[in-house]
Order: structure tokens, then C-alpha cells, then sequence
């Protein structure tokens, strides 16, 4: 039997009915909502101006016994028409303000009545574990958490507007190949307004075996970010993860990435798909470096290393970023060692030195991510927290 695929619409009604019914679900790879609320807007007029909109792509997926309709395309598309409905917005302002106020007027120490939803990592998935009806929701919402809108929607615009659809049925049944079958078609598709950054893409991959996804992205690792003037990047723990391994095998920093360089994503993706099938390959095998793939108390002994050694959450640039973790995820994570704490200002001060030195060279600084450069950061950090290591 071949893969299917099927077209067709549904009134928005009904596709509000299957997003609070949980009928369709976002994969757990899939980003959080970006859309502002003009954009929302943006989309309610062109449904009343009877104009086209792209179909969203919902894809079948056999989990045990348990048949799941996963969302791969149309997020921002089927979430503004959520809310719409509900007339709420999950407003950044609005959020600050409250949480602002809130700390303003109490101690320090004392903790919210109430837990509201941060819309800075928001998916509809915060609404529709509120209720399964509009009147349920809104009883719900914490005053200050989200914006309430009003786009002067009744139900027949929501019964008489329609969004198509694919609907795809792959063949396989068995859940690692459904797994890569939909990362595969999840980084294929390019998603309407809002291009996909290289880390949202490749998130799909990291979910070929759910065992390792949080060996990929750890979740206190993205706290650690290059905040530029205009713009936040979070650490990409994958590409070092991937450089490491390739160091670990070869004990020297020369020919990581070789012939990578105008393709840097096809590294990661290489490395990744090796740790998933656990190959023997430029990385190392998975199974050698974490015998029985135990990983977990080496991320968290990372975790709370950085934390003792005060390490900083925002850098202001990738030479920085990479110099405090190169070696001390080299250390901690493939060495399974540990830092000498004791030690710790005189570390800081040295890894300090070298980033001002690489700074100063001005090659260095307009083009950090050339491989030489990015080669030498590896070896310089990796050499000065092994001579901390205990």
C-alpha cells in the first residue's frame, strides 16, 4: 500500500470544533505561535474578502493504539482562527504589564495566586487544556494574561468560511518510520509568512527517537542565548554536540566540518541521524561515548556546573558563547569529568583572555563562523577547561 494523500475543506466551525476536541494536535516539534495580531487580522479579512488562503497540512499518525492527527502546516493560520473565535490574544505587552505589576506590589519571596501562561512559549494547547467550549475557556483567563479582541465575528462567518486541507496517510505503521516520514515532510514544507530558522526546522529531527530528544535539547539549555541589539539567538546545543563527537574521535580540531562549510545544516542533520541509528562514523558511535546512552546525569552536571561558575545567560557574541561552552561541554558531557571549582576565578579570567584576544583579531571578529576560526575556538576552550578538570 502506498502513501495516500487527500484533499478537501471544512468550514472553520468545524475546524474549531476539531482543535477543542483535540481532534488535530501539534506535533511537540513544532514552534510556538509568532503571528501578531495584526497578522490575525491580516487573515479574518482576507477570509471575508472570499480571497485565497494555502491549505493547512494535517498528517495521520498511528501511536500504539491511539490515532493522532498531527498539524504539520497551517499553525499560525488555525491558531488565529482559535482566537478569533475566542476573542483572546496572547498579547506580550499585556503580559509584562501584569507580571511588572505584580512584582512591584508584593515581596519578593511571595508567589502568584494564580499560574498564567507565558505567551513568550505560547501553543493553542494552553487554551484547549482550559475547556472545550468558548464560554469554558474565557471563565478561565487570568485578567492581565491574555488581550481580549473583538473582530466583530458572529457564528455564521465561522459556518459559511471554509479552509482546505491535505490530509496525508503514510503506509508505514510502525512509529520511528511515521516519525521520520513527517520530519522529512515537515522541513519540505515551506510554511506560509513565517520562514522556519534552521533550529525550528531541524527540531522535527530530533524526535526520530523520543528517548533522545532531550539529549538534542535539553531544557535548561535554552536559557543561554547572544542577545544582539535587535535580535535573540538560543544556544544550538546540536552543533556542539556534533563538533564535540567529531573531536572526541579524532582528538584534534582540524578536520571538523571539513567540506561543510557552505552546508553546515547537512553536518548537523548527519550527526543526529547517526546518533539515531547509532552508526560508526566521523562522530564516533553514540553507544561507545554514553554506553547504555546514559546522558542524563552528564547534562545535568553540566547544568549545574554553569550554574557554579556563574556562567552568564546572554553573550554578546558567538565567540563568547562558544569559548565559555566548547570545553566545558568537552569536559563535562563526552569526558564525563568535572570542573575544579575551587578553581573557578582564574578559569573565568583565562577563558576571558582568549575571547579579548580573538576579538582583537579583526578576521576573526567579522567572521567568526569561518572554520578556522571556529576550529581554533573549539581547540583553545576544550584545551583551557581540560586544565581544570579533575
Amino acid at each position: 500500500m502506498d502513501n495516500r494523500v487527500y484533499y478537501g475543506e471544512y468550514s472553520l466551525k468545524h475546524w474549531i470544533e476539531l482543535i477543542l476536541k483535540k481532534n488535530v494536535i501539534l506535533p511537540e516539534y513544532q514552534r510556538f505561535f509568532v503571528w501578531n495580531e495584526k497578522k490575525v487580522e491580516k487573515l479574518i479579512d482576507t477570509f471575508k474578502q472570499k480571497q485565497f488562503i494555502p491549505p493547512v497540512t494535517i498528517g495521520a499518525f498511528k501511536n500504539d493504539d491511539e490515532s493522532q492527527n498531527l498539524i504539520l502546516d497551517g499553525q499560525q493560520r488555525l491558531t488565529s482562527i482559535l482566537l478569533a473565535y475566542l476573542g483572546l490574544f496572547p498579547d506580550e505587552t499585556e503580559f509584562k504589564k501584569t507580571v511588572e505589576t505584580f512584582v512591584n506590589d508584593n515581596d519578593d519571596d511571595e508567589e502568584p495566586d494564580e499560574v498564567m501562561d507565558n505567551v513568550f512559549e505560547w501553543k493553542f494547547d494552553l487554551l484547549t487544556s482550559k475547556g472545550r467550549t468558548k464560554q469554558e475557556i474565557n471563565s478561565k483567563i487570568i485578567d492581565g494574561n491574555y488581550k481580549r479582541i473583538d473582530l466583530e465575528l458572529d457564528n455564521t462567518f465561522f459556518e459559511t468560511h471554509f479552509l482546505g486541507f491535505s490530509y496525508l496517510v503514510p503506509s508505514i505503521t510502525d512509529q520511528n518510520d511515521q516519525q521520520k516520514y513527517y520530519s522529512t515532510v515537515f522541513r519540505n514544507i515551506n510554511i506560509q509568512g513565517e520562514t522556519l530558522l534552521p533550529q525550528e526546522s531541524r527540531a522535527s529531527l530530533y524526535y526520530l527517537d523520543k528517548n533522545l530528544e532531550s539529549f538534542f535539547r535539553p531544557t535548561f539549555i535554552k536559557s543561554y542565548a547572544i542577545k544582539g541589539t535587535s535580535s535573540v539567538t538560543t544556544i544550538d546545543f546540536v552543533r556542539y554536540l556534533s563538533m564535540l563527537s567529531q573531536y572526541s574521535v579524532e582528538q584534534t580540531s582540524h578536520r571538523i566540518a571539513r567540506s561543510y562549510k557552505p552546508k553546515m545544516e547537512k553536518y548537523y542533520e548527519e550527526y543526529i541521524y547517526d546518533v539515531v541509528a547509532d552508526n560508526e562514523g566521523k562522530y564516533g558511535k553514540f553507544s561507545t561515548i554514553f554506553p547504555q546512552r546514559a546522558f542524563e546525569e552528564r547534562l545535568t552536571n553540566l547544568r549545574n556546573t554553569a550554574s557554579e561558575l556563574d556562567i552568564s545567560n546572554e553573550f554578546p557574541s558567538i565567540i563568547d558563547l562558544d569559548m565559555y561552552f566548547f570545553g566545558l561541554i568537552y569536559v563535562l558531557v563526552f569526558e564525563n569529568n568535572s570542573i575544579n571549582i575551587e578553581r573557578k576565578e582564574e578559569l573565568m579570567a583565562e577563558v576571558q583572555v582568549q575571547i579579548n584576544a580573538f576579538k582583537a583579531n579583526s578576521s576573526h571578529t567579522r567572521a567568526p563562523s569561518n572554520l578556522g576560526h571556529l576550529r581554533s575556538r573549539v581547540q583553545s576552550s576544550i584545551e583551557i577547561y581540560c586544565r581544570y578538570a579533575n
